[in-house]
């Protein structure tokens, strides 16, 4: 399996008062609540994500005992023309991201023709770099895609997403995409610059919060209800 983080990621789980009571790793396309679930844990809320020695990137949950049906495994899903037969290469891209607000509305980045979802909008964020923090690669990423510079809240969710597909140059892969996304406020929001030139945003704004449902938004953000009930706050 291929990952941008070489040591993988581990799930905790934490007691309301912060003591660790179990740790798994998350496998490929693996759920961190249904990982815990099998753990005997419902998951309450994520609380953190950090980076270990030697690479290992956590991610801990505030828990509860689990009393109940467990939560299942999604279904994978396959894109358009990708054959029942079809095997994809393993892939495991780990990511960070915000619902960034200002004075000026929510931050949106469109997707360019790199990827597989040219046109649509999402959060500013992207994958790790080797060893790199989800804090400190979402203050990297949002600068690099809009030249905002933020501070962030706190950690909103963690997505988990798997399908079988092809990336924009026609391979064939077996995708698990896990996004750690954060809220976070931008006191002094300027005109948005994308200093990543050749990178994978080809638009970035701010939209006001009512403005929000005007813009395609790409699946995964779709599902994020966070995304409009953080906007709503308005102003920070």
């Amino acid at each position: 399996m291929r990952t941008n983080v070489p040591g993988g990621l581990v799930v905790v789980a934490l007691d309301a008062d912060g003591r660790r009571l179990a740790e798994a790793r998350l496998g490929h396309g693996e759920h961190p609540d249904v990982v815990l679930a099998a753990a005997g844990w419902l998951a309450d809320s994520p609380v953190f994500a950090t980076v270990r020695d030697g690479g290992t990137l956590e991610v801990a949950y505030r828990v509860r005992p689990l009393d109940g049906i467990r939560p299942r495994a999604e279904r994978v899903s396959r894109d358009p023309g990708v054959g029942d037969d079809e095997v994809g290469e393993p892939y495991q891209r780990i990511a960070a991201y915000a619902v960034v607000t200002s004075e000026r509305g929510v931050l949106l980045t469109q997707f360019n023709s790199q990827t597989h979802v040219a046109g649509d909008w999402g959060l500013p964020g992207g994958g790790l770099d080797d060893g790199e923090t989800p804090v400190d690669g979402v203050h990297r990423e949002v600068w690099e895609e809009t030249g905002q510079r933020i501070e962030l809240g706190d950690l909103v969710t963690v997505q988990s997403q798997h399908w079988v597909g092809r990336a924009p140059s026609g391979a064939l892969e077996d995708f698990h995409a896990v996004r750690i996304v954060y809220a976070a406020t931008c006191p002094e929001p300027t005109e948005v610059v994308i200093h990543d030139v050749g990178g994978t945003t080809s638009d970035a704004r701010w939209v006001p919060a009512d403005r929000i449902g005007d813009y395609r938004l790409s699946s995964s953000w779709r599902r994020l209800a966070a995304l409009h009930d953080l906007a709503g706050h308005g102003t920070p």
